[in-house]
């Protein structure tokens, strides 16, 4: 609003004085602008002949309504009425202070007491500045009428300012005025302007305030005596947040809230954990001393202290609310949308549609928060179907550096917080050390959620009184804070002084809680030296009856098979249309060959199959969740799960209609985000163990958007903090010339970070070997993540079929496939091929066409865990054979390296003359695959070749040999 300078204003008041007398007069960008003014969003809307203005607006500069019954005033008032130049000055001073009053609502945060040390010199905004809009000192105590704004009906411009400041300017600063939502608009400045922003607790309340900030200072106190030194990632500086907390549960749970999923990062994760998710003080000191977090007899890696969650009831005035924080991995935003993830799948389990009574809290670093891109993808989840969970609360604990960056370092906005505006959340910035005001915004934060189920930000700015952690020197990067800092009282001190000074409690008094709460720490600490764990929390509730995996022996073909007249049943229904549903042509010929294809019990392809999966589970009473890029299509056009009406564009299901009392088919066309996604589905999935959630990549090699997911919680998650999870990864894997970014899924990297049963990797070959292999994620009794190579030619290729007799009641998931044709016999086969995939296809149709009979070929269906047995079964059948990996993949990738040795290790147990596999396959590479068609298909050819005819002699070396390097000259 620059432009409502001194000057300008002049201009505005008389381009509003023609508005006053017929709003059609003036351009309509400043009719909306002048209705705007008066902050009455039903305004817009409203009559815009010129009556209804003009008879608000006379009331405004208190002239009097034509229309309206003579009414009594007193003669200075008359005067006023009745004199053109007192009007005019009065409709003058209104609307310069309407907009002076619309500057703080938009502005007022810049000059607002936000920063406990005080670091920050503030300059007076002009556009918050009166003079700006044409008032002098000598206006400060005239009588201006505002029309009940900031609930005055008129004031002086010295009382406005002063309601102004103190609404806008002091311990908070609220950003509202960038949403677009009138009413979510109104709201907030109704709230906050009709008590100018501050709430008068009780007696009382302030005492509880005083007891939760002893807690959270006592606590990280006691720590540093007992283990001066060790790591902790303390709260100190920050500890008003356990009040704020506290708030958002009490109020919280009087608006519907019965259960609250947690995020945050490692900064006060242990007072969190200790004083507001009363995790037992005496299980934290146990861990200290180096007692492991979990029952001796569970099996687990374990993380450090400041990553584990922990999950517990609260009671709030007789209401439970149900409480678990996500274990987060030093990646910190990370979380994020596995909380949200989390919580989403707990509202579908309870049926909470409106979204009231689960909530998600998410609590960030300052620096995080601005800098990591993971933050604006979770956000973009909050409002769309199939993701939406009714608005997170955001607490942002700003300690104002990012381990030794400064914020002109690591943002380039004013706030950390900016990037939550782009996405329509209201922003509170508030003071840490005026416990009273965070306490305030909490509650205000936590009734905008429930009442607009929207996401807030909290920015709570404070301070980190330690270093990065309690062993780090932050003086080395940031001398002038830190001397600051290190005379700063607490804010527990400055907090109880206060109440000191309001006769709420006597120094005694103050003094005696932090007393009591140290001797109870003592007592705590005591029995920690005998602490046992005795019971591991991860295997109740929906987990009842799933059991933990502590042998890859263990692994076992479950039978997955349906009966043949459920299969024809759902087969059938996946090609029912509604009367008068209008299919496109291609997509009804797709549903023509599937009836067909169930009808004949032949030729039944990877679409269908993968279709047979999902229906018979839901019949069978598990929901099924697919979300990804256009999944609902496919990106193959391949899957047309969901279909659109051509002339309404209606969307319409078959797997929902198949019977009354089936699960639900949830499938989800995702945002462009593989991270946050993906990360939601993994949170999803942790809380539906009996439900086949699914993540597709639009791409396999998309899922290097998602790396860190897949290493800091989909792999890992069990071993680290006990958490199982099911979830499928669909990863479109194949080289058919389609280049670098469209053939590898990458599938090395997931065989890399197997280990100790933590998922399985599958490359599977058949329709009928994926239908096993989805069902046995939920017929077995334990519950691991399965990566999935799945295929791009083969989902329509003429050999890559199944039968249905394939798919029926004692059927199972094949990990191994031997040879199927008719060869020589078996100790005169000169050569065996193992392989895994796309690539099998190639080699069985170039050995048909060369007519050889002495090649077998055996396919490895699922690379971990290694199927060792099944393939020394094979291997055993040809103990002369020649052996050879064959893989599409350079030799860097793929699965050569992981197979290797393992495949030695058979030949040497079964003293085959073959000693050990040889590598056929593309040399290594930097990149992927050639992004020339006719490259990839020369290397395809040569391959298949090789593997088939090729002397082994001939065959590729897998690595290059090194070139010597030229000499280097001065």
């Amino acid at each position: 609003m620059s432009f409502l300078s001194g000057g300008n204003a002049v201009f505005i008041a008389e381009l509003y004085g023609r508005y006053l007398d017929d709003p059609a007069s003036v351009d309509p960008s400043w009719v909306r602008f002048f209705h705007e003014l008066h902050d009455d969003p039903g305004a817009l809307a409203g009559d815009f002949k010129g009556q209804g203005a003009l008879r608000r607006d006379l009331k405004v500069i208190g002239a009097a309504d034509p229309d309206a019954p003579p009414a009594k005033k007193d003669a200075k008032a008359a005067a006023t009425a009745s004199d053109p130049a007192a009007i005019r000055q009065a409709q003058l001073d209104s609307i310069r202070a309407l907009m002076l009053i619309r500057s703080y609502r938009v502005r007022g945060h810049l000059q607002a007491e936000l920063d406990p040390l005080g670091l920050t010199a503030q300059e007076q905004h002009p556009e918050l500045d009166y003079r700006t809009y044409g008032f002098t000192d000598a206006d400060l105590d005239r009588e201006i009428f505002i029309d009940n704004v900031l609930g005055l009906e008129s004031a002086s411009l010295r009382k406005i300012m002063q309601v102004l400041r103190d609404t806008y300017c002091a311990r908070i600063g609220v950003e509202f005025m960038h949403i677009q939502d009138p009413d979510q608009k109104a709201w907030i400045q109704k709230r906050i302007e009709s008590i100018h922003n501050r709430t008068d607790f009780t007696p009382r309340g302030k005492q509880a305030i005083l007891e939760r900030l002893t807690e959270a200072e006592g606590f990280e106190r006691f720590l540093q005596l007992k283990y001066t030194g060790t790591k902790r990632f303390g709260l100190e500086g920050g500890e008003t947040v356990i009040p704020a907390l506290e708030q958002i549960l009490k109020r919280g749970s009087q608006l519907g809230l019965n259960d609250v999923v947690m995020g945050m990062a490692h900064r006060g994760r242990l007072n969190v954990l200790a004083n507001f998710l009363k995790k037992p003080y005496q299980a934290i000191f146990s861990e200290f001393q180096g007692n492991a977090a979990h029952p001796e007899d569970v099996q687990g890696s374990g993380d450090v202290k400041y990553h584990l969650g922990t999950s517990g009831d609260r009671d709030f005035d007789g209401k439970v609310v149900h409480l678990s924080l996500v274990p987060n991995p030093s990646h910190l935003e990370v979380v994020g949308p596995v909380v949200v993830g989390k919580v989403r799948a707990k509202q579908t389990h309870r049926g909470d549609t409106e979204r009231t009574s689960v909530l998600g809290i998410i609590l960030h670093g300052d620096a995080a928060f601005a800098g990591q891109g993971i933050v604006p993808e979770t956000f973009l989840l909050s409002q769309l179907k199939g993701y939406a969970t009714g608005g997170t609360l955001h607490i942002i604990i700003n300690n104002q550096i990012g381990f030794t960056t400064a914020p002109q370092y690591s943002r380039s906005g004013p706030y950390c917080s900016d990037v939550a505006k782009g996405f329509q959340a209201p922003v509170f910035h508030v003071n840490a050390d005026d416990p009273e005001a965070v306490v305030h915004v909490a509650r205000i934060a936590i009734e905008f959620r429930q009442e607009f189920k929207s996401d807030v930000v909290i920015d709570m700015q404070c301070y980190r009184r330690q270093g990065h952690n309690e062993a780090d020197e932050p003086g080395f990067t940031q001398p002038l804070m830190y001397r600051k800092i290190a005379g700063h009282p607490t804010t527990r001190a400055i907090y109880g002084a206060k109440l000191v000074a309001e006769g709420v409690m006597t120094a005694e008094e103050v003094e005696a809680v932090s007393a009591d709460f140290q001797a109870l720490l003592e007592r705590e600490f005591q029995a920690s030296k005998s602490f046992k764990v005795n019971k591991a929390d991860w295997l109740e509730g929906k987990w009842q009856g799933i059991v933990q995996l502590a042998d890859e022996e263990e692994f076992r073909e479950e039978k997955t098979g349906v009966p043949i007249d459920l299969l024809r049943e759902v087969g059938l229904g996946l090609a029912r249309v509604p009367e008068g549903f209008a299919v496109n042509r291609k997509v009804l010929r797709q549903l023509d060959a599937k009836r067909e294809m169930i009808e004949s019990g032949a030729g039944i392809d990877w679409a269908t199959a993968e279709a047979l999966a999902f229906g018979t589970l839901l019949v069978e009473g598990n929901p099924v969740r697919l979300s990804g890029q256009d999944c609902g299509r496919g990106t193959f056009s391949q899957r047309h799960c969901r279909l659109v009406d051509q002339e309404t564009e209606a969307r319409f299901e078959p797997l929902n209609l198949l019977r009354e009392d089936q699960a639900r088919f949830e499938v989800i066309d995702s945002p462009l985000s593989e991270e946050a996604v993906l990360a939601f589905e993994y949170g999803y999935s942790q809380v539906e163990p009996n439900s086949l959630v699914m993540w597709e990549g639009q791409f396999g090699d998309f899922a290097n958007g998602a790396q860190v997911i897949i290493d800091q919680f989909i792999s890992s998650g069990e071993s680290k903090w006990l958490r199982m999870s099911g979830l499928v990864l669909l990863l479109p894997h194949g080289y058919e010339g389609q280049g670098p970014e469209h053939s590898s899924a990458r599938w090395e990297r997931y065989l890399q970070l197997s280990a100790e049963d933590n998922w399985l990797v599958c490359n599977v070959s058949t329709p009928a070997n994926y239908f096993h292999a989805l069902r046995r994620q939920l017929r077995r009794n334990y519950r691991k993540p399965l990566v999935i190579m799945t295929p791009k030619s083969l989902l329509r290729h003429k050999l890559c079929v199944s039968n249905l007799d394939e798919f029926q009641a004692g059927t199972r998931f094949y990990r191994v496939l031997a040879e199927t044709a008719h060869l020589i016999a078996d100790a005169k086969i000169r050569r065996v091929l193992l392989c895994s995939g796309k690539v099998y296809y190639d080699l069985l149709e170039e050995r048909t066409r060369r007519n050889l009979n002495d090649v077998a070929i055996i396919r490895v269906e699922q690379l971990y865990p290694w199927p060792k047995d099944a393939i020394k079964h094979q291997l055993a059948r040809y103990p002369n054979a020649e052996l050879l990996w064959v893989q599409e993949e350079p030799a860097n990738m793929g699965p050569w390296t992981f197979v290797d040795r393992r495949i030695e290790f058979i030949c040497e147990e079964l003293d085959l003359k073959a000693k050990r596999a040889v590598y056929c396959g593309r040399k290594a590479a930097a990149s992927p695959a050639s992004g020339l068609y006719k490259t990839h298909v020369a290397e395809q050819q040569a391959i298949i070749e090789k593997a088939l005819v090729g002397d082994q002699s001939d065959l590729f070396q897998p690595f290059r040999r090194a070139t010597k390097l030229s000499r280097l000259h001065a």
